[in-house]
């Protein structure tokens, strides 16, 4: 279950992490938290995306039994469904746990499987956020691939972060370049995102990402043409973010 007094609270805990880890590597960082008596039980949230194996790989050079938790939206590409097999036992992780919304959600509130047409914010509430919410109620943090140059919102992306009351988020990427990501993923010859070489750099569910065209930012095919950059899994000041906010 996750901490409770007499612990800091979450923001005091996230600030001495960060001060205490401020200067390690990705690794040494990801490794740390996994075992720093100021956190309990912690989870890897991935979506075995574009550049989700260099985050999983690094994670199964430590600990291969760690939760990771895979949100199956029911709206993915195929490819990346076949990916998340593939990679999990290329990678020999053994705890992935695929979360989904309840049937009977689903069924009630898109029954059609339209609402992403009609209101993308909901679909993501519905389909990624709500379920991913009730998943992570038995630990304390979760890892998640940010970074930095991800966008405007996550500019000052730290180590460590608070997640509402109760919860942090450790991004150990915070600070590596696009660079950094390429690199490690061909030194240790992990397997890309077949979506990649089709133009695809970051990649979500099927009805709401497009290809990219060059000299695009990456994210550019989320949601185009709604201006909005986070699915609401990552929340800024309680907000799902759109291109422009502060």
């Amino acid at each position: 279950m996750p901490l409770e007094a007499p612990f800091p609270p979450v923001a005091e805990r996230a600030a001495a992490l960060n001060a205490r880890y401020r200067h390690h590597a990705a690794s040494a960082v990801l490794r740390h938290a996994l075992q720093d008596p100021m956190l309990g039980p912690v989870a890897m949230v991935s979506s075995f995306g574009a550049e989700s194996a260099v985050l999983l790989h690094m994670l199964a050079q430590i600990d291969r039994s760690v939760p990771v938790l895979f949100i199956d939206t029911q709206m993915l590409f195929a490819e990346t469904l076949q990916y998340q097999q593939d990679l999990a036992q290329h990678l020999g992780l053994s705890n992935v746990q695929r979360v989904q919304a309840m049937p009977a959600q689903l069924a009630k509130t898109d029954p059609q499987n339209t609402l992403h047409q009609i209101n993308s914010d909901a679909c993501c509430a519905l389909r990624k956020t709500q379920p991913l919410q009730a998943a992570l109620a038995p630990f304390d943090a979760w890892i998640t691939g940010r970074k930095r140059f991800q966008g405007q919102t996550r500019a000052e992306l730290q180590f460590f972060e608070p997640d509402g009351q109760g919860r942090l988020k450790i991004n150990p990427l915070a600070h590596w370049a696009p660079v950094d990501v390429a690199d490690y993923r061909i030194n240790n010859r992990l397997p890309p995102h077949p979506l990649v070489a089709r133009g695809y750099p970051s990649i979500g569910c099927a009805p709401c990402t497009s290809p990219v065209a060059a000299g695009e930012d990456p994210r550019a095919g989320r949601w185009r043409g709604q201006g909005k950059t986070e699915c609401g899994i990552h929340i800024v000041d309680g907000k799902i973010q759109r291109k422009g906010a502060a």
